[in-house]
């Protein structure tokens, strides 16, 4: 059973017979005939009385009629729906924890107000994870920051961020000789400000003694402000603790402080919801504050 049976079968039964259904179709006879037959055959029931050369629809025909009707109306919907230029359906997002919490509650607001038929899901992750994550088919798009592999994506630049260490108030200057705390304070690994923070550290030959794993970026200065380690983050995150005066920011040279986050999707698979937030992003999206605390 395919569409095109379900249609010369709706046909006939509008159109009260064979001939004036296939005059309607642009078939002839034989073939409207033989397709009905075909779909008889298939359900294994008739769906037709025949009393001369008119038919009259079996109670399996009435059943069928309702279904079919059904069935060609999406479709058609379906068919409309894919060649439809306006964002719409289920939009399945992904971002780093960070450009969630402080770059997209704007843009995203933006998004919802202009585009209601679009259904926004987000999924939160590290870039690796994400990446993998458009790659199966399991979300469209995601914000993650660079680098990432050209080869499978389209990439487009969304936000800077600048990326700093902080530590309690009385911390000395981070970066002099035997100055690396006992304690870092980061999440997963994936984490690219986790991998940034370590290649800092091994860069001037030191490393921490203890690596403490954290779900969420207000854990982490949480647990900074109360000594536990430092840990390495976008300024912008800064801006929503309120706890910030109790914090020292340690900047990092430049050629090390900046990272940049950008929209990445699969390769051919680029779709209205994309496009509609591209021009949301390049009208102008969240520029949070600069994080309070003493800078060293």
């Amino acid at each position: 059973m395919d569409l095109s049976e379900l249609r010369i079968f709706s046909a006939v039964v509008r159109e009260g017979g064979v001939t004036r259904a296939a005059e309607r179709l642009h078939r002839v006879q034989s073939n409207v005939t033989t397709r009905i037959r075909q779909l008889e055959d298939d359900l294994g029931t008739s769906l037709f009385l025949r009393e001369g050369k008119r038919l009259h629809l079996t109670p399996s025909g009435q059943v069928l009629l309702g279904y079919a009707d059904r069935l060609l109306a999406l479709a058609d919907e379906a068919r409309a729906a894919v060649h439809d230029p306006r964002p719409r359906g289920v939009f399945r997002l992904g971002a780093m924890e960070s450009t969630a919490a402080v770059r997209l509650p704007e843009p995203l607001n933006q998004f919802h107000q202009l585009y209601p038929d679009v259904v926004l899901e987000l999924r939160i992750g590290n870039p690796e994870t994400l990446a993998k994550a458009i790659l199966a088919g399991e979300i469209d798009a995601a914000f993650v920051a660079e680098p990432i592999a050209d080869v499978p994506f389209e990439k487009v630049h969304a936000f800077d961020e600048e990326p700093v260490i902080v530590s309690t108030a009385d911390h000395p200057s981070i970066g002099k000789k035997g100055s690396a705390p006992r304690c870092v304070l980061v999440f997963e690994n994936g984490c690219p400000h986790r991998k940034r923070l370590e290649d800092w550290y091994a860069k001037r030959g030191e490393m921490p003694e203890r690596t403490i794993e954290l779900g969420s970026y207000h854990a982490m200065l949480g647990c900074v402000v109360a000594g536990m380690g430092i840990a390495l983050l976008p300024e912008s995150v800064l801006a929503t603790f309120p706890e910030g005066k109790r914090l020292t920011i340690h900047r990092l040279p430049r050629g090390e402080n900046r990272f940049e986050t950008v929209l990445i999707w699969r390769k051919g698979s680029g779709s209205p919801n994309i496009q509609a937030l591209l021009e949301v992003l390049q009208k102008g999206g969240s520029t949070p504050r600069r994080g309070a605390g003493r800078k060293n």
